[in-house]
């Protein structure tokens, strides 16, 4: 077996936490021949809860699972970790604004962001699941000093396997036969999942669904408000999906599960400027990875009127939120 890579999760007494923890003990997210570290890191009042799943870990007897260490304090949990999962994260109480949220998301992730620059390992990378995603990620990276941008990424791959789930429902096929399916912009409700450079079984997808209205309406609504929409169904927030596609996020980035050749997979990352999204956001992208830490963005696609409308919608609320944390980068 290999060294063991060292993974941090913070909020890791949390929901998502708890759906997550297990998978990456168990080798999903690294593979089967991986042996893996955590390092659990909660806010003081929270850290007899991670204690319990702690113990439920341990019971667990995971054979890749060589250590635990909980903590309340960022520079022990960031310390040597060659991954963080920065889950934990404020969530929006009842008449808040999103700017009073960006606000108090983002001093918790200016410290972190601290914290994983003077103690992370050299090769540390970052994925950014705690919302607002895309720009709580890029608060971090503008505090964590010498570490390189591009390892900064948050999640948009939720948005993905949901609008994967939704196209092949309507197809009637089974999931994998969905591909090339990339969503642009924030991981917010203006998301584009873009349909129109997807494919089904080989084939382009609007030539297997012809339903155009379905597409640029119920579809294209299913996919924005499905978070929303499991609220109000469970009294819950989406902690076992979120922690599944931080799986595949991870696993296809950095986990040894490189892209398979011709397809393609969501990662917001920080903009090159490609498809005329300004640098110095965080957006989604459609990106092939080597499963070694590096991604690169799809080149060439073409944007249907009707997608960059919505593209451009989206970048303009990634725009209005580094607007508003401009303090903090």
């Amino acid at each position: 077996m290999s060294s063991p890579v060292r993974v941090t999760v913070t909020g890791a007494a949390g929901q998502i936490g708890y759906a997550l923890l297990f998978r990456i003990a168990s080798g999903q997210m690294f593979g089967p021949d991986t042996p893996v570290q955590l390092r659990l890191l909660e806010i003081t009042p929270a850290l007899g809860a991670l204690e319990g799943v702690a113990m439920e870990l341990d019971d667990c007897a995971f054979p890749l699972l060589a250590g635990i260490e909980l903590t309340d304090s960022a520079e022990t949990a960031f310390d040597g970790a060659n991954l963080a999962c920065l889950v934990g994260a404020k969530p929006r109480g009842p008449g808040m604004e999103r700017a009073d949220l960006l606000k108090d998301n983002g001093a918790i992730f200016t410290g972190q962001g601290r914290a994983i620059a003077s103690s992370g390992a050299d090769d540390i990378k970052v994925a950014v699941v705690g919302n607002p995603a895309n720009t709580n990620a890029l608060i971090a990276s503008a505090n964590a000093d010498g570490v390189p941008l591009e390892r900064f990424t948050a999640m948009v791959r939720l948005d993905e396997n949901r609008a994967k789930t939704q196209l092949a429902q309507k197809a009637g096929v089974p999931v994998a036969d969905v591909t090339n399916l990339a969503v642009w912009g924030n991981h917010s409700p203006t998301m584009v999942p873009d349909f129109d450079n997807a494919r089904i079984g080989g084939t382009p997808l609007t030539d297997v669904i012809t339903d155009r209205a379905w597409l640029e309406g119920e579809f294209l609504s299913t996919v924005q408000q499905r978070g929303k929409a499991i609220i109000d169904a469970r009294g819950s927030s989406s902690a076992a999906s979120a922690a599944n596609a931080l799986i595949d996020h991870v696993a296809n980035w950095t986990g040894g599960k490189p892209t398979p050749e011709g397809d393609w997979v969501s990662m917001a990352i920080p903009s090159d400027g490609s498809y005329g999204v300004p640098e110095g956001i965080i957006s989604g992208f459609p990106v092939t990875t080597d499963g070694a830490g590096s991604y690169e963005i799809v080149q060439g696609l073409q944007l249907t009127d009707f997608a960059q409308g919505k593209l451009e919608a989206t970048i303009a609320e990634l725009q209005e939120e580094r607007t508003a944390v401009a303090d903090m980068l």
